[in-house]
C-alpha cells in the first residue's frame, strides 16, 4: 500500500504561482513512478504532468508546458509539482499518483494504483 498526500494548494490571482507537494509513504520512494492529475468541476479528470521512478524522464500536457515543472526529492518521498503563470483555466483539484509497476512516465490514469485526496487550485481573473 501506498499512502499520498497532496498540500500547497490555494486561491491566487492570475500570473501567480503555487508548489504542490505529495508526500508518499508506504512503498520505497524511488520505485515509483509519479504523475499529476487535475480534475475541473464538470469536466473529467485530465493528465498534468509525470516523473519516472529515477527521475530522469518527465512528460507534461501540452496545456502546461513551459508553466509547470515536475519534480522529485527521492530522499524525502516527495514529488513537486511547480505552477507558474497560472491562468484562471488551472482551477481544478489536483491529485498525484503512484504507479509501482512500471516505473516510467505514464500519461494515462490507468496504470496508477494510488491516488492523494486531492488540493484545490483556484486562480482568479
Amino acid at each position: 500500500q501506498v499512502q499520498l498526500v497532496e498540500s500547497g494548494g490555494g486561491l491566487v490571482q492570475a500570473g501567480a504561482s503555487l508548489r504542490l507537494s505529495c508526500a508518499a509513504s508506504g512503498r520505497t520512494f524511488s520505485s515509483l513512478a509519479m504523475g499529476w492529475f487535475r480534475q475541473a468541476p464538470g469536466k473529467e479528470r485530465e493528465f498534468v504532468a509525470a516523473i519516472s521512478a529515477s527521475g530522469i524522464t518527465t512528460k507534461y500536457a501540452d496545456f502546461v508546458k513551459g508553466r509547470f515543472t515536475i519534480s522529485r526529492d527521492n530522499a524525502k518521498n516527495t514529488v513537486y509539482l511547480q505552477m507558474n503563470s497560472l491562468k484562471p483555466e488551472d482551477t481544478a483539484v489536483y491529485y498525484c499518483a503512484a504507479d509501482p509497476v512500471y516505473g516510467k512516465t505514464i500519461t494515462t490514469m490507468g496504470p496508477y494504483d494510488y491516488w492523494g485526496q486531492g488540493t484545490q487550485v483556484t486562480v482568479s481573473s
